[in-house]
C-alpha cells in the first residue's frame, strides 16, 4: 500500500525543521578549519563548570532510569520561581514541550495563531494534530498583536507569542500584551515562548511568570539551552496554571529527561556567576556588533536576544558561502523568506571580531 494511505493525514506535507548547519556537517564539505558556529543561538561561553561536575558525579548511575517527573529539578525551579511544583513540567527541551502542548490541546480543525516568521515548530506541531496554522505577518519585524487579535475565530485554540521572537530578536511590551490578553475569548490559551528572555535589556518586558502567578490562561516556555549552555542535553520546562500543566502531564513521555541532564540543570540553575557572565557576554557582543555594522552601513534589527538579524544587502547564499570559506557558520534568512538577510549568534568577543573581519572581506 502507498505510504500516502498509511501515514497520518497531512504529515507528508509538513516542511521539516531545518536547524543551523553543524560544524561536523560543514567540515565534510570545506575540510577541517578553526570553525566558529554562529548559526544556532547556543551559549558559546559553554556550560557551567558546576553542571559539568554534576554530570561526572551522576555518570555511575546511568544504568538506572531517571525519575520521570524530574522532582529534584522541579523543586529547584519552584524555589527559584516562587511557584508551586504543580505549576511546572519539565521535558526534553522546549521543542518537546511545544509538541506536548499541541497533543494536549489541539483537536483536528482547531486554529492556532502565530507570527510570520517565527519559530517554525509551532506550525509543524499544529499540522501533526490536524490543526490549521494561522500566520500573521510581522510588522516592523515585531509581532502584530492587533493583527493576531483580528484573526481570532470560534475555532482558535492556541496563540503562540515568541518573546523575544526567533528569528528577529524583537519583543512585545507589557502594556501591549496586557491589552492583547484582555481582548481574547476565554477558550484561547496563549503560549509565551521565553527561550531568549534572559537576554532582554529593555524595560517593560512582560514575564510569563507574572501571568501564571495571576492565574491567566497562559503557558510560559523556558529552556536550559541558551543562557545555561546545556543545548546538547535538551532540558526545558513550562510553567502555567495547575489545570493547564496537568493536561501536559497527561501526554508526557514516561522518562523525557535523562539523569545527566537533570543533574546538570539543577547545578546550572544554582550557578548565578555563570548566568551573569553569559548575559554580560551577550550585552557586550550586541553593542560591539551594532557599532561595527553601523560603521559598515549594514542594516540590522535591534535585538533583545543572543542573536542579531542582519540585512546584508546582497544574496544571502553568497554571503553564507563566503563566510563558510572563512570558517564561520551563520543561519541564512532564506528559511524565513528573507533573501538578503541572515541570523547571527552573538558569541565570545573573539568570535564576534572574527565574524566582522570576515564580513568586511566579503562585502
Amino acid at each position: 500500500m502507498k505510504i500516502e494511505k498509511l501515514a497520518r493525514k497531512g504529515i507528508l506535507k509538513i516542511a521539516s525543521y531545518i536547524p543551523g548547519r553543524s560544524i561536523e556537517e560543514v567540515q565534510k564539505q570545506y575540510g577541517a578549519k578553526r570553525w566558529v558556529k554562529l548559526a544556532s543561538n547556543e551559549n558559546l561561553l559553554g556550560p557551567s563548570p558546576q553542571a559539568l561536575e554534576a554530570i561526572r558525579k551522576e555518570l555511575s548511575n546511568i544504568h538506572f532510569y531517571p525519575e520521570g517527573t524530574s522532582p529534584v529539578l522541579r523543586k529547584a525551579l519552584a524555589k527559584v520561581l516562587s511557584l508551586a511544583e504543580e505549576n511546572i513540567v519539565v521535558s526534553n527541551g522546549a521543542d518537546n514541550l511545544i509538541l506536548m502542548i499541541a497533543n494536549a490541546f489541539v483537536d483536528e480543525g482547531d486554529e492556532v495563531i502565530m507570527a510570520d516568521p517565527t519559530f517554525p515548530v509551532y506550525t509543524n506541531v499544529t499540522r501533526i494534530m490536524g490543526g490549521k496554522p494561522v500566520r500573521v505577518r510581522l510588522r516592523d519585524f515585531t509581532h502584530d498583536l492587533d493583527g493576531m487579535l483580528n484573526r481570532v475565530t470560534r475555532r482558535t485554540k492556541l496563540i503562540f507569542v515568541c518573546n523575544p521572537n526567533n528569528p528577529t530578536g524583537t519583543i512585545v511590551f507589557e502594556p501591549s500584551l496586557n491589552r492583547f490578553l484582555a481582548g481574547l475569548p476565554g477558550r484561547v490559551i496563549v503560549i509565551l515562548d521565553e527561550a531568549y528572555g534572559d537576554f532582554v535589556e529593555a524595560p517593560f518586558y512582560p514575564s510569563g511568570l507574572d501571568y501564571v502567578k495571576n492565574g491567566k490562561q497562559v503557558i510560559a516556555l523556558r529552556t536550559f539551552s541558551k543562557v545555561y549552555g546545556l543545548a546538547g542535553l535538551r532540558v526545558g520546562y513550562a510553567i502555567g496554571r495547575e489545570d493547564l500543566i496537568r493536561c501536559l502531564y497527561q501526554v508526557r513521555d514516561p522518562f523525557p529527561v535523562h539523569r545527566l541532564a537533570q543533574a546538570a540543570a539543577v547545578a546550572a540553575l544554582g550557578d548565578t556567576e555563570h548566568i551573569v557572565k553569559s548575559i554580560q557576554l551577550v550585552y557586550e557582543g550586541r553593542r560591539y556588533l551594532y557599532k561595527e555594522l553601523d560603521r559598515m552601513g549594514v542594516r540590522y534589527v535591534p535585538s533583545e536576544a543572543n542573536f542579531v538579524f542582519i540585512d546584508f544587502g546582497k544574496d544571502i547564499e553568497e554571503v553564507f558561502e563566503g563566510l563558510l570559506r572563512e570558517g564561520i557558520i551563520i543561519r541564512p534568512g532564506k528559511t524565513w523568506g528573507y533573501l538578503t538577510c541572515g541570523r547571527i549568534t552573538i558569541g565570545r568577543m573573539e568570535d564576534n571580531r572574527r565574524f566582522i573581519k570576515a564580513l568586511k572581506k566579503i562585502l
